[in-house]
């Protein structure tokens, strides 16, 4: 290992990233290509602008998927359902992304109470979107929850998703609430019933144009339906953990996995969701801590992993 150019490079990238997304300095000019925080930043300063920038790019060649990512993906594909293989922290992080969206759909009911219904809220069977499933480990245990109807997962990775369909075959119990489709959300069809929540679970910190991405998942939010999603912020301590530490060191992630420069803030998030049809903003960081899994930390999100959500308004 040589450690002074894995150094040198996310360090280089800090320092550009925090130029261009500190509050009290402009954006400046770089002869680097913008960061995927760079431009989430600057679509949340013009939407419309970029909105239509971003119609274009949907007409035309826009693609969130990056063939180097699928192709990192491929190679973790055989041991995903292993429980001490290379997606071992996601197992461990699964319990905590049905807890948030728990806490999201208690919004929603507690919301609805508010309003001052006399009837008792209903609760009728929920249909989730996930992209980007992977090998289907949140797809499956959100399909074989009683409250959910139907979940539908997309993956543009053949062989991950080979593995997903595989896994949900030994499982009776999942036929007709759980359908794998082997394509990217540009290419999917938005169906006339939009879904209850859709889940970006690890996702957005792999897309190079996440202000396209995000838009153009918009519309599979049905109104008053949940977007939620899990990402890791941008600063010194998610570098040493993640990249560092986790990648190079320990190896508890497959070396390449993160691209420090695609990781994306809160504030970001919070400054990009906003005036766009969106409501009720919600936030957990979490920590790894060995031995004991993922537990949630107030105030870790300004540091580094957590999950995130927004509204769409009705």
């Amino acid at each position: 290992m040589t450690p002074t150019p894995s150094l040198r490079r996310p360090a280089t990238r800090l320092g550009r990233c925090l130029l261009a997304t500190t509050p009290s300095q402009p954006l400046r000019a770089s002869a680097h290509p913008p960061t995927p925080s760079q431009r989430l930043a600057a679509a949340s300063i013009q939407p419309q602008q970029q909105q239509q920038q971003q119609q274009r790019r949907w007409q035309s060649d826009f693609s969130s998927v990056n063939p180097s990512e699928v192709e990192h993906f491929t190679a973790l594909a055989a041991d995903w359902w292993s429980p001490h293989g290379s997606s071992r922290l996601l197992h461990l992080m699964n319990p905590l992304r049905h807890d948030f969206i728990r806490a999201c759909l208690a919004d929603t009911d507690a919301g609805a109470a508010d309003a001052g219904s006399d009837k008792p809220a209903s609760t009728p069977k929920l249909r989730y979107l996930d992209i980007g499933c992977g090998g289907g480990i949140f797809a499956e245990s959100a399909a074989r929850l009683p409250t959910t109807a139907h979940v539908t997962a997309i993956d543009p990775t053949p062989s991950v998703l080979a593995v997903a369909r595989a896994h949900a075959k030994h499982d009776p119990a999942l036929r007709g609430k759980l359908e794998y489709q082997l394509t990217s959300i540009e290419k999917l069809a938005v169906p006339e019933e939009p879904y209850d929540v859709v889940s970006l679970f690890e996702v957005i910190e792999h897309i190079d144009e996440p202000a396209a991405f995000l838009d153009r998942v918009r519309p599979f939010v049905r109104p008053g339906g949940w977007l939620v999603m899990s990402t890791i912020a941008r600063t010194w301590v998610s570098w040493f953990t993640t990249n560092l530490v986790a990648e190079d060191l320990l190896r508890i992630v497959p070396p390449g996995t993160h691209d420090w420069s695609k990781y994306i803030n809160e504030h970001e998030l919070r400054a990009f969701f906003a005036g766009k049809g969106w409501n009720s903003p919600k936030v957990m960081g979490v920590v790894y801590v060995p031995g004991l899994g993922w537990k949630e930390v107030r105030g870790s999100e300004k540091v580094g992993n957590y999950f995130f959500a927004v509204r769409r308004d009705e």
